[in-house]
């Protein structure tokens, strides 16, 4: 799946109990079979291909053309393989045509190692009169630029001069393609983000976590078993961290990671992954002294966590479609100033080190048919603690139909997750 997070100033992000609205706790949502999985999976990649001609329409080309041997995929291979497909075989190539012929089809596949790939693809060529060829091989935009040097050298070789004055660079179709969730696929990414939540309110409960004696790299790769456990897996290592007035993103070695104590302000940065889709999930846990309860938290944190919603709110109400990132992050940034705030295929708001806009990538339209992550961070002063520190959130959100906009697409943190005192003195650390 096509995860682009969406970032903003000096804003953080926070957690919550697991619970958005008061009773509402993420369950584990178990996996199929594998072969129901693939079944599915590739359902969804018929309906995604059934898209492509007007893709190309839309963007004024006559074919899109990719071509890749094994261990050298193109970017885009991964959305058009199907779900048993592990690699790329021999020269692999696509061909996609907006106008086909008569009763021709818009879709050619070769798997060959012979010069007959080549004259068969000049025929479909002339066959269709097309006049030009959409190639991956743009220089700035990943999703679009998975065409090897090689490759193209060896297409241009092939298909001679008059083919080669046809390739152009149309980076939205690659973008465009991979970005494009179809319907069927958000009832399984509601499933996967409820599992995500679920993992990380276990992990951030007593349940896992002992004060003084469990570091943040044991409740890291806790995650990345109970992941394995439940036959998900995932795209990045997850990260834990306990936030202070510095960067929890340093990537502190092993060696420099602290044990968890009573009264530590907890980070993660998470993510599960499975039928092709992936989540991106920040949230923040509080790990309560004994004798505390939820309303012994810190009232600044909760102010920080509080901040931090609202940041939310203000980035995903300026989400209009076809509008750019750069745009979207500069009305919120209007907007966030006016109330005195302190501030993976589609468009990027912003970055953490590039807060007036995101050259290219930044310059591309929002879509309605993908699901964006809004990350982002606020600085927020504790007086408890008299600094300011970095609060983050990031929740993932797609576009509905029925209330036209965008929804969470599991929920928003709203209250810390806890890690409670023992009962009794005694700690009952759950297993997997």
């Amino acid at each position: 799946m096509l995860q682009i997070p969406i970032s903003s100033i000096p804003l953080l992000v926070s957690l919550a109990v697991l619970c958005v609205q008061a009773v509402r706790v993420p369950q584990y949502q178990q996996l199929l079979p594998l072969r129901e999985q693939a079944a599915i999976q590739d359902a969804w990649t018929v309906e995604r291909l059934s898209n492509v001609p007007q893709l190309l329409k839309k963007y004024e080309v006559d074919a899109w053309l990719m071509s890749q041997k094994e261990y050298a995929e193109d970017t885009v291979f991964w959305s058009l393989k199907s779900a048993t497909q592990f690699s790329a075989r021999r020269r692999t190539v696509d061909l996609f045509l907006a106008n086909a012929i008569g009763d021709a089809s818009f879709a050619y596949n070769w798997i060959d190692n012979t010069p007959e790939v080549w004259s068969e693809l000049r025929s479909v060529l002339e066959a269709h009169n097309v006049s030009s060829i959409a190639v991956n091989a743009d220089t700035d935009i990943s999703f679009s630029s998975g065409l090897h040097a090689g490759e193209l050298e060896k297409i241009v070789q092939e298909l001679g001069p008059k083919w080669e004055n046809k390739l152009v660079v149309e980076a939205m179709v690659g973008v465009e393609f991979i970005a494009t969730m179809v319907p069927g696929r958000l009832e399984w990414y509601h499933r996967l983000q409820e599992t995500a939540w679920a993992i990380i309110t276990e992990a951030f409960s007593e349940a896992v976590i002992e004060p003084g004696v469990t570091t943040t790299d044991d409740v890291r790769w806790w995650m990345r078993d109970k992941i394995q456990h439940l036959n998900y897996t995932t795209w990045f290592m997850p990260d834990v961290s306990i936030l202070n007035a510095g960067d929890p993103f340093s990537d502190l070695p092993i060696a420099e990671r602290k044990i968890i104590q009573y009264g530590d302000l907890l980070h993660c940065d998470f993510g599960v992954t499975a039928l092709g889709l992936n989540t991106d999930t920040q949230h923040m846990a509080y790990v309560l002294y004994p004798g505390e309860t939820e309303e012994d938290i810190p009232e600044g944190y909760l102010g920080g966590l509080k901040q931090v919603n609202r940041l939310q709110d203000i980035v995903k109400s300026n989400m209009k479609v076809g509008t750019t990132g750069n745009d979207i992050l500069k009305t919120s940034l209007e907007h966030m100033r006016n109330e005195g705030l302190g501030h993976s295929a589609g468009t990027l708001i912003g970055m953490f080190n590039l807060q007036e806009g995101v050259e290219v990538l930044g310059d591309l339209p929002l879509l309605n048919n993908t699901y964006y992550s809004i990350e982002l961070s606020a600085e927020y002063f504790i007086a408890e603690r008299n600094q300011t520190m970095n609060f983050y959130q990031e929740e993932d959100v797609y576009w509905n139909d029925e209330t036209n906009e965008w929804d969470w697409v599991w929920g928003r943190q709203e209250k810390f997750h806890l890690v409670r005192p023992p009962v009794d003195g005694v700690f009952r650390i759950q297993g997997l």
